[in-house]
């Protein structure tokens, strides 16, 4: 969830696979969102955007994670990556070399029905809900001030990471859950 440490789990990871054998590949959920206009739609709930309209799931699935699936071992094209400053998308060149290649997805909402049969091997890290609100308050700066920062949280974020417990049961279905 929000403020659990999935950033810096996966470069602590990437850090780890590096001194092996394999190559790590890292893509962030949040390089797949949609522009404001569409994650933002005043027609609904701010929770519910979050959670259904947030991210280009299937631009994910049919650009990488479904030609991986089908043992594509030499995976190399451009993707549309999102660029948040100019809230639009900029083209990264993605290379999925071969068998020693480890590709990591890092991000919110992974095990999604969508996603989740993509992955051989999902972490979980369970933060109380309080303990990551006090780190938010500290890094997400660009939302505003603490009280802005809290409302984004109690009204957007929360709600939709809620839902995704209900429907989704991440903690019981990953891998390894990190305490």
């Amino acid at each position: 969830m929000g403020g659990s440490g999935k950033t810096t789990l996966a470069k602590e990871l990437i850090k780890e696979i590096k001194k092996s054998l394999y190559e790590p590949v890292v893509l962030h959920i949040d390089d797949f969102i949609y522009p404001k206009n569409i994650r933002y739609n005043k027609n609904y709930d701010d929770w519910y955007c979050y959670y259904y309209l947030q991210w280009r799931y299937r631009y994910l699935i049919d650009g990488v994670l479904q030609p991986i699936k089908n043992g594509d071992k030499k995976l190399e094209k451009k993707l549309e990556i999102y660029d948040k400053d100019k809230d639009n998308y900029k083209l990264l060149t993605f290379k999925y070399m071969n068998e020693n290649t480890i590709l990591i997805i890092e991000g919110i909402f992974l095990q999604r029905p969508e996603l989740k049969d993509f992955f051989d091997y999902i972490i979980y890290i369970d933060i109380p809900k309080k303990t990551r609100m006090k780190r938010v308050l500290d890094r997400d700066k660009y939302i505003g001030n603490e009280s802005d920062i809290i409302h984004k949280y109690k009204n957007r974020y929360f709600p939709a990471e809620d839902r995704y417990e209900i429907e989704c049961f991440p903690k019981q279905n990953a891998d390894l859950v990190i305490k």
